[in-house]
């Protein structure tokens, strides 16, 4: 599946708000969208300016592309899925995203950002239901075991993670054991209070 390979701070600084996309060091005092907190460009600190309805939507579009790594097109075919579901359309469809593979193992802590979880997965190191899986958008279901393959507790990048997890705060829907290095989905994810992505302005968007 395709990605997008445009500088990963650019889009930060267009977007105009701050993630944890790529581990902490982008966002030290010296990083590039700390010291230049406007949009890029030839033309200096012009500042992001009032955005219409239809630009508030759009950033928040594209704020959800670049929190999980999604092109348009993927996040086009998420929405009419979500679209197919009774309820609420705009949850579903944070709901879709939030169980992407590459999420959940971020989320559990196996990995320090999305991007590394993405690789993680592409790599061979992680195992749903003790069963390999190298595709990061692959639908983790309610019930499934996300862990380490053979091959990943073997890797190098992995001889601290146990270490690390002892930090991790995993949301209410996932179950993680710290000892066995292994999350549990136990149910589906729901909205909470700090929300990167309005997903409703999604929606109205592909709505219009």
């Amino acid at each position: 599946m395709g990605r997008n390979v445009k500088p990963l701070t650019k889009r930060i600084r267009r977007i105009g708000d701050k993630f944890f996309l790529a581990g902490e060091r982008p966002f030290s005092s010296k990083a590039v969208a700390i010291k230049r907190n406007y949009p890029p460009g030839q033309h200096g600190p012009k500042g992001h300016g009032r955005l219409s309805t239809f630009g508030l939507q759009l950033k928040e579009k594209q704020k959800a592309k670049l929190v999980y790594g999604i092109l348009e097109k993927q996040l086009n075919r998420y929405f009419k899925i979500a679209l197919k579901y009774p309820g609420n359309t705009s949850e579903t469809l944070y709901q879709a995203l939030e169980l992407r593979l590459d999420s959940v193992v971020f989320l559990a802590g196996l990995a320090k950002s999305r991007p590394q979880a993405r690789q993680f997965v592409g790599h061979g190191h992680i195992m749903v239901n003790g069963k390999k899986v190298n595709i990061p958008s692959y639908r983790v279901e309610k019930g499934e075991v996300i862990s380490l393959s053979p091959k990943g507790k073997k890797a190098k990048i992995f001889e601290f993670i146990k270490e690390d997890l002892k930090n991790i705060q995993t949301p209410e829907w996932l179950a993680l054991d710290k000892e066995k290095v292994e999350a549990k989905v136990l149910d589906l994810p729901t909205f909470g209070q700090n929300q990167l992505v309005n997903w409703q302005a999604i929606v109205e968007f592909y709505s219009r």
